[in-house]
Order: C-alpha cells, then sequence, then structure tokens
C-alpha cells in the first residue's frame, strides 16, 4: 500500500464506533454478518453497514458473501454480506522505520550462515547488497531515462531514507534501520552502506559513492557526487 493509503486506514480506526466494529471482527473465529456486528456494538443495522464497509474499503476488513439458511436457488434469497478480519499487515511509522526488512535479511543471513559455514556477518552485507540492487533495479524501470528525476534521490526516498542534497553530497535524513543501528552501530551501519551501494548499482549511475559518515540525527550513510573530469 502508498504511504497515503496507509495513512488513511488507520485513520478511519480514530471513530470510535467504526474502531469498536473493527475490534469486534478481529476477535472472531469466523466471519459476521452486519446485523452480528450492530448487535455486539449497540448501534444501528445501517450505522453498523456503513462503517464496515468503510473499513472493507480501507483493506482492514476482507469481504464474504454466504447463504446461512442453506437454502440454495429460487426463494433462497441474497447471501448475506459477511466481514473478517483483513490478511493485509498495516504499519505507519513516523519517520518511516523498516524493521520488518532487516529482520527478514537477518533471519536469511542466519539461516545461511548455518547451512554454509559462512560467517553470518559476510552473508548479511552480502545480502544487503543483493537486495539494494534489486530496489535501484526496480526503482530504474519505473522512472526511465530522461523522467527529470534525480534518480539516486528519487530512489533513497522511495525507500524512506529522506534524501537531502547538499551540493556534492547527499545527506540522509531518515535511518529505517534507527533502533537497531543506535543499539547494534557496527552490524546495522555496514549493512545499511551494503544496501545503498548495491541500490547505486543497480540504478546504474555512475560518479556517485557512499560511505560511512555517522552524524547525529541522520542516517550513518552519505553519497558524495565525484567532481566531472576537468
Amino acid at each position: 500500500m502508498a504511504d497515503e493509503a496507509l495513512v488513511s486506514a488507520v485513520a478511519v480506526l480514530a471513530e470510535p464506533t467504526r474502531r469498536a466494529l473493527y475490534d469486534f471482527v478481529a476477535r472472531q473465529t469466523s466471519p459476521v454478518s452486519r446485523d452480528e456486528a450492530a448487535a455486539a456494538v449497540g448501534v444501528p443495522r445501517n450505522t453498523a453497514a456503513f462503517h464496515l464497509d468503510r473499513l472493507a474499503d480501507e483493506g482492514l476488513l476482507t469481504v464474504d458473501h454466504e447463504r446461512r439458511t442453506g437454502r440454495s436457488g429460487p426463494g433462497a434469497g441474497r447471501p448475506a454480506k459477511l466481514y473478517r478480519r483483513s490478511s493485509q499487515q498495516i504499519t505507519v511509522t513516523l519517520p518511516e522505520r523498516r524493521y520488518a526488512l532487516i529482520g527478514e535479511l537477518l533471519a536469511a543471513a542466519v539461516e545461511e550462515a548455518e547451512r554454509t559455514g559462512e560467517s553470518a556477518r559476510a552473508v548479511l552485507d552480502r545480502r544487503a547488497e543483493e537486495l539494494g540492487n534489486r530496489l535501484g533495479h526496480e526503482a530504474r524501470r519505473a522512472r526511465p531515462a530522461g523522467s527529470g528525476d534525480d534518480p539516486v534521490v528519487a530512489a533513497l526516498e522511495d525507500n524512506g531514507f529522506e534524501p537531502r542534497v547538499a551540493g556534492d553530497s547527499i545527506v540522509l535524513g531518515n535511518c529505517p534501520f534507527h533502533d537497531m543501528a543506535r543499539r547494534h552501530p557496527a552490524l546495522v551501519c555496514g549493512m545499511n552502506l551494503r544496501l545503498v551501494e548495491g541500490m547505486l548499482d543497480g540504478l546504474a549511475v555512475s560518479g556517485v559513492g557512499a560511505a560511512l559518515a555517522p552524524g547525529p540525527d541522520r542516517c550513518c550513510v552519505r553519497l558524495e557526487r565525484a567532481e566531472p573530469a576537468g
């Protein structure tokens, strides 16, 4: 989901009745009808229907249709509209954090290291670079040459780094792995550098390099554009 859609999905839960209906549906082991939800929360059926459909529109609930009478064919009536919690995971963090991503990288690195005997740190760095390369390729396909956007800045922005151009430097105003980098700087910052280096390779840009340059209130990685020859 796009950032705007994520924020919108979370914002709908600020309405008390809607939140109560969501909580009720989420606690059930089987889909619930509008009548069941309305009775549980103590609101009219039409009110429950409005809020349940809004939750479904935002991706928080999934809608099924089922005839609960067991009858079929002419005269059986319309199938009931039933609601259950969506399998869509919705997370909003400000500033943007991507702890699920680093968790997947760490878990994959440990599994591969146990299987192959290679250093877990070496595997983590390699996998981070491979992931960055893939992200760079995806960003390049999304923004073809000549689109007018700076491809490096755009790719970093898309991945939560909040790039800020300062002369020939690109300072990353946000670390998507902030808390883990604060607790384990050597491991996470090194991985982060490999991720950004892989992204530059995937973007197929020249004249831009990344290096560790820790500082307060920003990511530990800094990018520099090489001065043109002559």
